[in-house]
């Protein structure tokens, strides 16, 4: 379950590389309520989404040249440059070597063997997200992987993490969580690229981030009325609970969850 207490292994952030700030804040301030509150002139236009008053994400400005807007799920690492090198040992690569973000810590952005890319935080004085696993913040995250096998031993190898096959009427799901956080520690799971008919035409490996909603109907009526692409309807899932998946009107994909996922 993901909670703001994190343990090394885990998601503690995501962020939004998007071509309009402005624009992506009034989309997801419609759809969670999240404010929108600028790093300051250090921070090269990153912003925070706040919901309460807690951080919930980070908005990073990009130009189309860079590639699309994608969200990015980062896990918490003891040391960033350690995982980086284990990344590469693992079979996986490298775009954005460790840098250090002030006195906050020190991030990268990395990928596995697949080319599913996903961010790494060492954390300084931030440690992450300041709300999780309620609604209005992350609360699950899924890996679409044409090898389920391979991506478990990648992570084990880079993230110390530990899978388990759990049933669930139609089918066998791949939970994922760190070897640290024990029994009921899950945060997230791994699906077959090409049993998936909404992710495969994604065309590639690649990380899903799913955010809290009491009401996920109510946030895909809203997604539409604002440019967005309801890529799959609300629908219930036994074991699950409720949920959808969209993408903003700059083509970053997300899910809406109303649930409890380790009940998969």
């Amino acid at each position: 379950m993901l909670t703001t207490r994190f343990v090394d292994g885990a998601p503690c952030w995501i962020d939004v590389g998007t071509p309009d700030p402005e624009g992506a804040a009034s989309f997801y301030r419609a759809l969670f309520g999240w404010s929108y509150r600028s790093a300051g002139p250090e921070g090269g236009g990153y912003g925070f989404f706040e919901r309460a008053g807690r951080i919930v994400a980070g908005c990073a400005p990009v130009v189309r040249d860079q590639g699309p807007a994608v969200w990015t799920v980062y896990f918490r690492s003891p040391d960033a440059d350690a995982t980086a090198d284990a990344v590469r040992d693992a079979g996986g690569s490298v775009p954005e070597p460790p840098v250090t973000v002030g006195e906050q810590g020190r991030s990268a952005v990395v990928a596995d063997p697949a080319g599913a890319p996903f961010g790494v935080w060492q954390p300084g004085r931030r440690e992450g997200l300041e709300s999780a696993g309620e609604a209005g913040s992350l609360c699950w995250a899924e890996l679409y992987t044409p090898d389920i096998a391979r991506a478990a031993a990648f992570y084990h190898a880079v993230l110390g993490w530990e899978t388990s096959a759990v049933t669930f009427p139609g089918g066998v799901y791949t939970s994922a969580g760190p070897r640290a956080a024990g029994e009921g520690g899950a945060f997230g799971g791994m699906v077959p690229l090409a049993d998936d008919p909404v992710e495969r035409d994604e065309g590639r490996s690649h990380w899903l981030p799913y955010i809290g909603a009491e009401d996920p109907d109510t946030v895909v009526a809203r997604a539409s009325e604002r440019g967005g692409r309801v890529r799959m309807p609300a629908a219930s899932v036994p074991g699950a609970g409720r949920l959808a998946r969209l993408e903003d009107p700059y083509g970053a994909r997300f899910a809406v969850l109303r649930g409890d996922p380790r009940r998969i």
